[in-house]
């Protein structure tokens, strides 16, 4: 019997030319929902998933057949990985193929913050020509500290390397982990609370991560309203915690840009959820947008690029002989 791969999310067609190389057959249903998989599942050796698939018991036990799991992109929260080894399913994820992308969104939501483009964007639109309530500032001389040293944080600060600005990091499970890059002081999580003008947030969603950034970490930032980037997860942030800080008139927070959300499906908003996220979008000092940081068109080649060379070197060392 032809081994079998589902895969649950759009990807580039190269994922497909790689899996027929690698003799395995596939179905392509990038619409189809976790109730359908959990129907489906059974028959497959293989499952390229996206954030909507939650790999936990639940479908591991309707999957007896299941081999491996491929993530597109990094976020592994959504994949029970101990039980996966248990159960001996190979993990997978490619977070080099969207690093690059997250690093250019997240500076382009920063200068589009810091020059104030959105707002004045909207008001020359509607013929509105107020030059000086639209006075930028320049990131050259500012400190930006960088929370998560990986793939994305990383590519993130060679993207800054050019900008005149003094790079701080911090990754708690990192060490010698600047060598590579002269222009990166790493330092403690305190030094860049004390220093940074500007925090960038590039961490996995965990127990230890959830609201990592809450009111207790707004308050004791020791810059003059500094500017808070998320493009990891937007469990990292208390939202209302940051909405607070953000509305205060005394600018204890300066500005955000969030391209992650705690809530990412609008249509299911709590009653709290809605007057919570209106607050939000109401703010002038915010650039958003919709879990896109990582979406581009290049991006959907490499995350696709990078699975297809892992699963290679699992079948190389015997992974499906086990």
């Amino acid at each position: 019997m032809r081994r079998k791969v589902l895969i649950t999310d759009s990807v580039h067609p190269v994922m497909m030319e790689g899996l027929n190389a690698f003799s395995f057959g596939y179905e392509y249903l990038p619409k189809i929902s976790l109730e359908e998989v959990y129907d489906k599942v059974s028959d497959f050796c293989g499952l390229v998933i996206n954030s909507k698939i939650i790999v936990d018991e639940k479908l591991l036990d309707r999957a007896p057949n299941l081999k491996f799991v491929a993530r597109l992109g990094s976020g592994m929260e959504i994949i029970d990985q101990e039980l996966c080894k248990k159960r001996g399913v190979h993990v997978i994820n490619s977070p080099e193929g969207n690093r690059n992308a997250v690093a250019e969104h997240a500076l382009g939501m920063l200068l589009a913050l810091s020059n104030k483009l959105v707002i004045s964007d909207k008001e020359v639109r509607q013929k509105i020509w107020n030059r000086e309530a639209n006075r930028g500032f320049e990131l050259q001389g500012k400190t930006i500290g960088i929370i998560g040293f990986g793939q994305t944080g990383s590519t993130f600060a060679k993207k800054l390397s050019g900008m005149q600005m003094q790079i701080l990091a911090y990754d708690k499970y990192k060490v010698d982990y600047t060598h590579a890059f002269p222009y990166v002081e790493a330092c403690t999580l305190e030094y860049i609370m004390q220093r940074a003008d500007i925090i960038s947030f590039h961490l996995p969603l965990n127990e230890e991560t959830h609201h990592f950034a809450d009111e207790v970490f707004f308050s004791s930032l020791g810059a003059e309203s500094p500017i808070i980037i998320n493009t990891s997860r937007g469990g990292i942030i208390d939202t209302e915690a940051l909405v607070r800080m953000l509305e205060c008139e005394h600018q204890t927070i300066g500005g955000a840009c969030l391209d992650v959300f705690e809530n990412e499906k609008p249509e299911t908003f709590s009653n709290e959820e809605q007057e919570l996220y209106q607050r939000l979008y109401d703010l002038d000092n915010v650039v958003l947008s919709p879990h896109v940081a990582g979406w581009t068109q290049e991006s959907k080649y490499k995350l696709s690029a990078v699975i297809l060379e892992r699963l290679d070197a699992y079948i190389m060392r015997g992974g499906f002989d086990e």
